[in-house]
């Protein structure tokens, strides 16, 4: 593995008998620290959006396949 930093970019160079898999699982885990980095978000904010976001989506699901019926 070799890691470089170029401009505002850090390179990381794997050799090509490493499992892919493996790599994207720490680059998802990666780029979420990227996106997450300047948040002010608690962990209450985000159960709070979750709860928003779960209401109702039973009742639409229901609806849009048919069961209410």
């Amino acid at each position: 593995m070799i890691v470089q930093r170029q401009n505002n970019e850090i390179l990381v160079r794997f050799s090509a008998g490493t499992k892919t898999s493996k790599i994207q699982t720490i680059l998802d885990f990666l780029r979420y620290e990227e996106l997450t980095a300047k948040s002010s978000a608690t962990e209450d904010d985000v159960d709070e959006l979750l709860k928003e976001v779960k209401k109702g989506r039973w009742n639409r699901t229901r609806e849009e396949s048919g069961l209410n019926d």
